[in-house]
């Protein structure tokens, strides 16, 4: 798989991602309706879209929604997304996007996908790898984590999967607050448009190479993490962790 050169890849990779994420608040408040023929015209072609983002978010809740079921809600927030749009252009993708991975995850959470023992188990080994960084004075690595809380590797990769769909659950909303601070039905200026996009762009700047390669290839080339993994020759867990921090780091930008 080709990968972009890593000559200027911050500054190129950055303004591509960043454009694309502004691009998805720019939807106009007021779209024309459209015939149901068209919007079933306009959900066939973008279903592959859909798929997409089921398997990567398919990977993180351990089978908590049947696949079939959350393909089906994908579709709605594509059909919500088109209503909202209106004919589809070149931003329309990364706005649905949005939207899709934003119905899933509502939906996720309308549920309470995680059992009782699934969350407070999560929260003792999360509890349990802060007492090892502070002890260490730096994160631990994939075989120190697993060996110092005396869990398995799949237990390991669980935890991971649990933590980053919580952290993409919040960036995404962070997004979306970003696109829409100036309330709903407000569409925003080319003068908003940019400092969103600028933004964007800051807070990849601020991510390392690989994190801005993990970053790449789950939300623009839409890999899952096994096949980030395998291009990187990295583990599952590992990818997860990069992409949690990455994450995590651009939250604290756009927060700023």
């Amino acid at each position: 798989m080709a990968l972009v050169a890593t000559e200027n890849y911050s500054e190129s990779y950055g303004a591509s991602y960043g454009e694309s994420y502004g691009e998805a608040f720019a939807a106009p408040s007021a779209a024309a309706a459209m015939t149901p023929a068209a919007e079933q015209k306009h959900l066939l072609a973008y279903a592959p879209l859909v798929k997409k983002i089921v398997r990567q978010l398919n990977s993180q809740v351990a089978g908590a929604i049947d696949r079939e079921d959350m393909e089906q809600i994908g579709l709605m927030g594509l059909l919500e997304a088109l209503r909202r749009y209106g004919e589809p252009d070149a931003g329309f993708g990364s706005y649905a996007s949005l939207r899709i991975r934003g119905a899933i995850l509502d939906e996720l959470r309308r549920q309470d996908w995680r059992p009782r023992a699934v969350r407070q188990q999560s929260h003792k080994l999360r509890d349990a790898v802060r007492a090892l960084t502070r002890k260490l004075g730096r994160e631990p690595t994939e075989q120190e984590a697993i060996a110092g809380l005396g869990i398995t590797a799949d237990e390991y990769m669980a935890y991971q999967l649990d933590e980053n769909a919580e952290v993409l659950a919040s960036f995404d909303d962070l997004l979306q607050e970003q696109g829409s601070e100036a309330g709903a039905g407000h569409t925003p200026g080319p003068e908003e448009q940019l400092m969103v996009r600028r933004s964007l762009e800051q807070a990849l700047n601020g991510l390392n190479e690989r994190e801005q390669r993990v970053v790449q290839m789950y939300y623009e080339f839409e890999l899952s993490y096994k096949e980030i993994a395998a291009v990187l020759d990295l583990t599952d867990a590992r990818v997860c962790q990069l992409n949690k921090a990455a994450l995590n780091k651009m939250k604290a930008v756009l927060q700023a």
